[in-house]
């Protein structure tokens, strides 16, 4: 099984300086930190926004699934008819919806216009990452395309690190609504930086529709997509609810609920960086070793949830793993999409926010059916492991094809 070929168009931009790559990196970075923020922040608030808006905790869970389905609906739509846009200025219309969209969550009075709120704003969320790959990639030389791409995602793990603890704190002690006031002004910064530091582009004559669409007549495609939406859900059915897992489960204070956040966050950037270096070493080998493991570290959290310290620690790797399984996914699919980069790079995130309601929805239904808080972690290992049951069949696809393509070498030859 060797490293995927990755091909693109979009070779290394001549001539430019690595200040203006750093910029244009913390631009991305930054757009990535508060869409980080505001997908993890509502599962650190739950209770909050479940007395907020008159609802029980496994109901307020639906505004979680309300954000990934948009994010599932946004993704392709967005890329499919932004495929010519210039990238810098997509970047923005995206970054502007988004602000607006968590400025609405902040002043939404009910649960009926939170979940349309929420909704509105998981629409940018696939194709700004789509977007900031595509730019990242283009910026990088080849050999280090997995780092780049790890490098733009590390928004999401420095937002769990900082920004959703933060947040946390802040909508326990102001009220949930000044979480999403927050994570609004990030917007607008994040704006004002990407306007300034990312290269201006112009739009691809090349890239249409009908290039786009072509994607989905690959069938590893859509294993890969698969794979993110089933196996990645195991993770969001354990963290969905991981603020009243620490306070009923483990019986700690919701003042520990930030630590949990916190020890999540920096294993998403321990993740994030190995994952951009085991892509670059085979992208199928490191999807099957960190679906393995992210799997028996659910299952494990099922049991170490009950004390402090085991379980902040076994939070901590599975959010290793899932780290360096968010970039394993994300350079396979931009590796199999062929000319549909756009698509190809957007679809990642489509697929882990239905894995993010899939996740939600089965998490909370366990809960709800009486089976307590730590239900939802073994939920999770059999959502993994399902996932990895579609992985060994894209690899086995991908076996196929490589011997195909030797036979038919060596016949040409």
């Amino acid at each position: 099984m060797t490293n995927d070929s990755f091909t693109t168009a979009t070779a290394r931009t001549d001539g430019t300086d690595p200040r203006t790559v750093r910029l244009a990196m913390a631009a991305l970075i930054m757009g990535g930190f508060a869409i980080g923020v505001t997908e993890f922040v509502t599962m650190g608030l739950l209770p909050q926004i479940a007395d907020g808006i008159n609802e029980d905790i496994p109901t307020a869970g639906h505004t979680i699934s309300a954000y990934a389905v948009g994010v599932v609906v946004g993704a392709p739509v967005i890329s499919i008819l932004a495929a010519k846009a210039p990238r810098q200025a997509m970047l923005l219309a995206l970054m502007a919806v988004f602000t607006l969209g968590n400025a609405l969550s902040a002043v939404a009075p009910n649960y009926e216009s939170l979940m349309v709120a929420r909704f509105f704003s998981g629409l940018p969320h696939g194709a700004f990452f789509g977007m900031a790959s595509l730019v990242a990639v283009s910026l990088a030389p080849k050999g280090r395309r997995g780092r780049a791409v790890g490098t733009v995602m590390l928004g999401i793990p420095f937002a769990n690190v900082l920004g959703v603890p933060a947040a946390t704190w802040m909508g326990q002690a102001y009220g949930w609504e000044s979480a999403y006031w927050a994570v609004a002004v990030i917007g607008v910064i994040t704006v004002a930086m990407i306007m300034a530091w990312v290269p201006k582009t112009q739009a691809d004559p090349h890239q249409d529709w009908r290039r786009e669409m072509a994607a989905f007549r690959s069938p590893q495609v859509w294993l890969t997509l698969l794979v993110g939406a089933i196996g990645f859900g195991g993770m969001f059915a354990m963290y969905s609810y991981i603020a009243p897992t620490v306070t009923e489960v483990t019986g700690r204070p919701e003042s520990w609920v930030p630590i949990f956040l916190l020890s999540f966050g920096l294993g998403m950037i321990v993740g994030t960086k190995l994952g951009g270096s085991l892509a670059d070493w085979s992208i199928l080998r490191s999807l099957v070793i960190n679906g393995i493991v992210m799997t028996v570290l659910l299952a494990s959290f099922s049991i170490t949830a009950q004390w402090t310290i085991p379980a902040l620690i076994t939070v901590f790797a599975i959010s290793v793993f899932t780290g360096a399984w968010v970039i394993g996914l994300q350079m396979r699919l931009m590796s199999v999409a062929g000319e549909a980069r756009n698509l190809g790079a957007a679809m990642n995130h489509a697929s882990l926010n239905f894995a993010n309601a899939l996740g939600a929805l089965l998490g909370g239904s366990i809960v709800a059916a009486g089976y307590g808080y730590r239900a939802p972690s073994l939920v999770g290992a059999g959502l993994a492991s399902a996932g990895l049951l579609v992985l060994a069949v894209s690899v086995l696809v991908h076996r196929r094809d490589l011997a195909a393509q030797r036979t038919s070498s060596h016949l040409a030859g």
